[in-house]
């Protein structure tokens, strides 16, 4: 919620948080004048703040799986998943409807909904995972609310790259990050073969990223961070998501038939890898929609400059 009046803010895309835009600056303006412990806890809190706004679309969704699994009715004539379908899409209507979400955001969230269900159906169809309870609303053994999952991945990308004003320092350029996101998206397909490059993608990654820095601001300055960092920690708490999905039956892999285990940590680069398409695709979107050229500098950060 970077909510500066007259100047540059986030909250602009989000008529909720332009509204507490005034309000927000007294609250920020009142912690500063307490000195520089008060201002550094404010912007601890501000960062946790905007980190739960990016969630937003996520949050709901697990929000909606753990609800579902303790409390929706075992013989209710709608099944479970097919409720689940239904709630997303309300859920999705109802943050365009409201301003919390942009219809930009929306058309993010679209791509990787196919993105993830084209996966899906592979994967469910060799037996990777399944979805064990029955349903209407479903392609194949695919029930339409797991496209929603990947959609959520997307959504918070697109929603952080916005609240934290993302800048960077030695990216890659944007035909390298395609050209890696395709073999990566064709490995999830081909290491049922035998073909499994699953280690050479993430060190090719660590290769591209190893100089990069991402300048975020969470209050009146840009912070600077590793992206390589950024994407670990994207992927373990994604990981995190995934044990609390399965153990709220959403889904469920083999080994967790008949009693719940933890999703072993080895899917921890299963998750690094599909960080990297969602990067490449929301990176994608943003230089296609902003107004100045592709690559030139930030008069702001010199020496700064968005991925081209």
């Amino acid at each position: 919620m970077s909510f500066e009046p007259r100047a540059r803010s986030a909250a602009a895309g989000w008529p909720f948080l332009a509204a507490l835009a005034e309000r927000e600056a007294r609250v920020g303006a009142s912690f500063a004048r307490r000195g520089k412990l008060s201002a550094g806890l404010y912007e601890f809190l501000r960062f946790g703040i905007k980190q739960g706004w990016a969630c937003l679309f996520g949050g709901i969704l697990l929000g909606l799986i753990i609800a579902t699994r303790l409390w929706y009715p075992a013989h209710a004539a709608m099944s479970r998943y097919d409720a689940l379908v239904i709630a997303c899409v309300i859920v999705q209507a109802g943050l365009l409807w409201f301003g919390l979400e942009t219809l930009e955001e929306a058309k993010v969230i679209l791509v990787f909904h196919v993105v993830g269900t084209v996966m899906e159906l592979f994967k469910t169809s060799i037996g990777s995972w399944y979805y064990p309870e029955a349903s209407y609303l479903r392609l194949a053994g695919v029930p339409l609310f797991s496209g929603f999952m990947y959609a959520a991945v997307g959504s918070y990308m697109a929603r952080a790259w916005r609240l934290f004003d993302f800048r960077f320092s030695g990216h890659p350029p944007l035909w390298a990050l395609g050209a890696l996101s395709a073999a990566i998206y064709g490995n999830f397909f081909t290491n049922h073969w035998g073909i499994d490059l699953r280690w050479v993608l993430v060190a090719a990654a660590v290769v591209l990223f190893f100089r990069t820095v991402v300048h975020f601001k969470v209050w009146k300055v840009h912070r600077r961070m590793p992206l390589l960092l950024g994407f670990f920690l994207v992927a373990f708490f994604i990981w995190v998501g995934e044990n609390i999905g399965t153990g709220a039956g959403a889904w469920l892999y083999p080994n967790q038939i008949g009693s719940w285990t933890m999703v072993h940590p080895s899917k921890l680069t299963s998750w690094f890898l599909l960080m990297l398409i969602s990067y490449t695709l929301v990176a994608a979107a943003m230089a296609n929609g902003r107004r100045r050229p592709a690559g030139t500098r930030d008069r702001r950060r010199p020496g700064v400059t968005l991925p081209t």
